[in-house]
């Protein structure tokens, strides 16, 4: 999840800009919307904003900078920022942003890469805003690898308006679906056109994602579009069954961490599903009137994090430890439709599940479940754990370093 999915990981601190001012600098502004603009999702909403051109020294010392490995890099590339027509969690049009890498390779036709991205809480560590290296970097090695290579922001997150729905599989599916049709339109003004098998990765929150949008890739999403492969990393792919009792037995999930989590999941789902009429409910009295405001989008990680206690105990009312121990109603059947991303289908492309063993934030058993609703389907499976590597004192951080270098390698060996 990756505080960036189970973890916030992006808690690294990064440099605060206003989003009006970081609106104002790009020269992109968010439409309103109206009933003769709502249609078209996958359309540009906004002028594309060019972030920045690096060359392949550049890449390679962002890379490093960024702590990924530099071996990729065969080009330099260019960054964009699209803002696109999509919908919410509800259907409802709205916008979007997110970031695309082209490679300056002078190729026109390109493979494309979608990267979904871990857990984050503050609009302005999406991607095609961030000044955290650390969020650009995955896209960044696939598109000085030579793919094209898009990061959506999701729903609520860089520019897009309202909040951010974590851990909503169908809206972080229809965001990267989307995402993809705007970087077909956004290429074809470039001069450049997207091939048609898209080889699908994601880390942490974005693992689950991945699958989510593979699945639906497959099952004919688009006409343009089909599934090349899917490699998702260190998901939380079973809330229900591993992630939540690691959460509550303590141990093998770094406790400030699990109360970053465990707030974020019953914040964003109350939005979602209603599973509380007000946050006294289920957060005792010192943090109730504070965890709407920290999961807005408008307070940076390390600020969320200083202002949330270190222990579930300390957070939570005895009632909201109950509905985590004992899910039921609208919990139990939004956490049945978050744990469904590896049952009931066969993927027909390639597959890759990755992780590292002693992950902090994305416990192991959550892979292990994939991969077993996988088997149960005839779909011959093993995870590859990618080793003991801790990135800034993280494994689960290290998943994603080491993951997209052994993913970029491997897409790289696939057929075109």
């Amino acid at each position: 999840m990756a505080l960036t999915g189970p973890a916030l990981a992006q808690t690294r601190p990064v440099a605060a800009r206003a989003s009006a001012q970081a609106l104002k600098a790009s020269g992109a502004t968010v439409p309103t919307m109206s009933p003769a603009r709502t249609t078209g999702r996958g359309r540009l909403a906004a002028e594309p904003v060019h972030l920045r051109t690096l060359s392949k020294t550049d890449a390679s010392r962002a890379l490093a900078q960024a702590g990924f490995g530099p071996d990729a890099v065969r080009y330099g590339v260019d960054l964009y920022r699209l803002l696109y027509r999509t919908v919410d969690a509800e259907g409802r049009p709205t916008v979007a942003s997110g970031l695309i890498v082209l490679p300056r390779n002078g190729e026109r036709r390109l493979r494309m890469v979608s990267f979904t991205h871990g857990t984050q809480s503050y609009k302005e560590d999406a991607p095609s805003i961030g000044e955290d290296d650390f969020s650009s970097a995955p896209a960044i090695t696939f598109g000085s690898a030579g793919f094209a290579a898009v990061t959506p922001d999701y729903l609520g997150l860089g520019e897009g308006p309202g909040t951010h729905p974590w851990m909503d599989v169908p809206s972080e599916t229809t965001a990267s679906l989307d995402m993809l049709r705007a970087a077909r339109v956004f290429m074809a003004r470039e001069g450049r056109t997207p091939q048609r098998r898209v080889l699908v990765t994601g880390f942490s929150q974005g693992a689950s994602a991945a699958l989510g949008l593979a699945r639906a890739l497959q099952d004919g999403a688009d006409s343009s579009y089909r599934l090349g492969a899917v490699a998702p990393i260190s998901g939380a792919y079973a809330f229900r069954d591993a992630e939540i009792p690691a959460l509550l037995a303590g141990g093998e999930i770094n406790p400030k961490m699990a109360v970053a989590y465990t707030t974020y999941l019953l914040v964003a789902w109350n939005r979602l599903h209603h599973l509380y009429d007000s946050p006294t409910e289920v957060f005792k009295a010192a943090y109730a009137d504070k965890v709407d405001r920290l999961f807005d989008g408008t307070t940076p990680g390390p600020e969320m994090l200083d202002a949330l206690p270190d222990s579930l105990d300390q957070l939570l009312t005895p009632r909201g430890l109950d509905l985590l121990r004992h899910p039921s109603g609208p919990f139990a059947k939004a956490l049945k439709a978050a744990d469904g991303t590896c049952d009931g289908w066969v993927p027909r492309a390639p597959i890759r599940l990755y992780y590292s063993a002693g992950d902090e934030q994305a416990v192991t058993a959550n892979t292990e479940h994939c991969r077993d609703a996988f088997h149960a389907n005839g779909v011959d499976l093993t995870p590859i754990d990618l080793g003991p590597y801790d990135y800034e004192g993280s494994r689960h951080l290290g998943t994603a370093v080491r993951g997209t270098a052994a993913i970029v390698d491997w897409f790289a060996h696939l057929p075109a």
